[in-house]
């Protein structure tokens, strides 16, 4: 697949994206609260499953995921996303200190080629967090300039605003430019070539070193579309089929013209599963501190109304790339947030793997791992099996195998069919592959219609049952009986 000219925009009515992210499922990892493995000893660390903490480390490393792949790929998910795994004086290792090298902490480079390797035999792909926008005070230029002042070699590296930088007295102006303040995270200045050329050529080495992608993290505070458009050419010049999706919690079409980005993190869609699976149950104090903030409850003609919407907000080139997610580290886990409705999670679970896109799952949520807002949304993954909820691991492994088997799940048109109340029944078909879905948010149980299916014989993947439609509808009458907060996945046989 050939990527896109570098400078493009005129050009790029027809995004192109990675065919592969198309049929993909994600499975999102914060690596220090994993798994540990027990290989990298010598570490003061908190004991695993401990209330977690800002400045405490887990002990999580890239050895341990090697180590739990099974599991990963038991769900049947095919790509996994790393936040950063870079050398780094924090628990969540977005304060970089070296890109290129690992964190030794996780394993080092080592580990990194040892997963990336292992995974690649599973037919899995690896996605890794890319923070280019800001470093860290370790970070050797930066720590050159703290060193040297206004003699520093790379005092032109950063946004220097007065002489002598102050890194961590609070009580006094840092005196450079820092992430929303955080004199922790130095920004670069981008309009630097030295720093361009450094950002580039990280990108690459990574991508070289196989890779399959970069998520980015807050892209659009590097406020510079040729900046992202040679980092497109880069990228997709060593493979064109590498993944390139940023962190954009609002509107996108700047970003997604087909010369920057492929896709981005769609919180578009996480927002109205909240609203609508949670609606009755929403946990507001709690979501108003989380990323997503407040959200309100909807129905199901808003819902669907907004979900469609959102199906056709970009083109579908990007639609079908785009990383659909129900939490992530910057949020409170979705259970949590819809104040522990195990029912409104595996609803929302059922949507998210039957619309278009790539769905990501955050670790822990297929077990049912609650959590609040950062720091408790990254707990440490509890191993025993005891501790998790086996109905959601089903669910979770059934619906994902339903979308590997359906091309229409995949890749097909949305198309809401019905919605009213808390109801809703929406078709997705491509080519001679149709399924339909029918959702009953209601607290009781209901018939929804399924008029206008396509005659032939359909399989409820979550039910079992198989129904058979001629011209006259389903043989078995006009609609189907659903108990309470309860779905049916017809797939075509």
């Amino acid at each position: 697949m050939t990527a896109l000219l570098p400078n493009a925009r005129t050009a790029a009515t027809h995004p192109i994206t990675p065919e592969w992210v198309k049929d993909a499922v994600f499975y999102q990892i914060f690596p220090d609260r994993f798994a540990r493995s027990g290989r990298v000893t010598g570490l003061n660390l908190q004991r695993w499953g401990d209330e977690p903490e800002y400045n405490r480390y887990m002990g999580g490393d890239l050895w341990g995921v090697i180590e739990r792949l099974d599991h990963i790929q038991g769900l049947g998910v095919n790509a996994i996303y790393f936040c950063p795994v870079f050398q780094s004086a924090s628990n969540h290792r977005y304060h970089t200190h070296d890109y290129f090298q690992v964190d030794p902490m996780l394993g080092g480079n080592e580990a990194l080629r040892a997963l990336i390797d292992e995974a690649h035999r599973r037919g899995m792909r690896v996605v890794l967090d890319g923070v280019f926008n800001h470093c860290s005070r370790g970070f050797f230029q930066f720590n050159d300039l703290l060193e040297q002042g206004e003699a520093s070699a790379y005092r032109e590296w950063f946004h220097p605003e007065g002489w002598p930088l102050n890194p961590y007295d609070e009580s006094q102006p840092a005196r450079y430019a820092a992430w929303w303040g955080n004199r922790a995270l130095p920004k670069f200045n981008t309009d630097h070539p030295a720093v361009r050329d450094f950002l580039w050529e990280v990108a690459e080495y990574w991508v070289r070193f196989g890779i399959d992608g970069w998520r980015l993290d807050v892209p659009n505070e590097i406020d510079d579309d040729s900046f992202w458009q040679e980092f497109r050419r880069r990228v997709k010049a060593i493979n064109p089929e590498a993944y390139i999706v940023g962190e954009i919690w609002g509107d996108a079409h700047r970003w997604l013209a087909g010369d920057q980005f492929d896709a981005v993190m769609n919180y578009h869609f996480t927002r109205p599963c909240l609203a609508f699976f949670g609606a009755r149950t929403l946990d507001h104090p709690m979501n108003e501190r989380s990323g997503t903030g407040r959200v309100d409850p909807v129905d199901a003609p808003a819902f669907a109304a907004r979900m469609s919407e959102v199906a056709h907000l970009y083109h579908p080139e990007i639609v079908q790339a785009q990383l659909n997610l129900l939490d992530s580290h910057d949020t409170a886990r979705f259970l949590t947030a819809v104040g522990g409705d195990v029912t409104a999670y595996r609803l929302a679970t059922v949507f998210q793997m039957t619309y278009p896109g790539a769905p990501c799952i955050y670790y822990g949520d297929e077990i049912g791992l609650p959590g609040g807002p950062d720091p408790d949304c990254r707990r440490a993954f509890p191993w025993d099996a005891g501790e998790w909820d086996h109905g959601t691991l089903t669910l979770t492994r059934t619906l994902i195998a339903a979308r590997h088997s359906s091309p229409a799940l995949r890749r097909g048109e949305f198309t809401v069919l019905y919605a009213v109340g808390e109801a809703l029944v929406y078709a997705r078909h491509t080519g001679d592959s149709r399924a339909y879905v029918l959702i009953n948010g209601a607290r009781s149980a209901a018939r929804l219609p399924v008029g206008g299916v396509q005659p032939g014989t359909y399989r409820d993947v979550l039910g079992g049952q198989t129904h058979t439609w001629t011209a006259d509808g389903l043989a078995t009458g006009p609609d189907l009986p659903l108990p309470a907060r309860s779905a049916v996945v017809l797939i075509q046989e």
